[in-house]
Parts: structure tokens; sequence; C-alpha cells
């Protein structure tokens, strides 16, 4: 089994559901933080979502609040992220949050 440590980042510059994550074939990932900063002077929101590889979706966040100027550390435990499963985060509001996840890949095998 090997063990990385990486980030992920996204600028989410519209209300879309943008690809945080995606755990790759044979690895699980354990996601230790996940940062959101407002960086508009306004106040905006975030949803953040997990898609299973059965694709059925599931809210972790709902209409999470940031306040303006604010960074938010969404995670109070680690959420494990199994192989195949999705990330996605979503903005009310395009052009104001940012997203930063860091998490330890283990890849099986």
């Amino acid at each position: 089994m090997a063990n990385n440590y990486k980030n992920s980042k996204v600028d989410l510059t519209t209300t879309n559901a943008t690809v945080l994550y995606t755990a790759p074939a044979a690895t699980t990932a354990i996601v230790k933080s996940m940062l959101v900063s407002e960086d508009s002077g306004n106040a905006d929101t975030i949803t953040v979502t997990i898609t299973n590889a059965a694709t059925a979706v599931f809210s972790l966040f709902k209409v999470k609040a940031v306040a303006a100027n604010t960074t938010v550390e969404l995670l109070t435990q680690p959420l494990v992220v199994m192989e195949s499963e999705i990330l996605k985060v979503t903005a009310a509001t395009a052009n104001r949050l940012h997203v930063t996840t860091s998490y330890l890949e283990v890849t099986n095998g």
C-alpha cells in the first residue's frame, strides 16, 4: 500500500456543481481538511456533496454560510472517500469562494 499526502483546490467561478476531488481506482482517501475562503467582501453559502460509485448523491453541507472575508474549516472529523466517489462543491454566487481540501490517498494492493 502506498500513502500519498495531497491537496485539491478550486476557485468557484460559476454556480454549477464543481468537482473538488475524485478518488482514483483502487484508492481510499482520508480527507483531513476542507477550507472555504470568501474573498469578495460579501457573505455567501456553499453546498458540498459526495457522489458514490452508484451515482447516488449525498449532501454533506447544505447551504453552509461563509461570512465575508473569512475562511471556514468545514470538517471537524476526517471524511473517508472510497474508490470512484466524487466530492463536489457549489457556490451560491460565482467568483466569491475558493475551496482547498487536504487528504491522504491510500492505494490498495
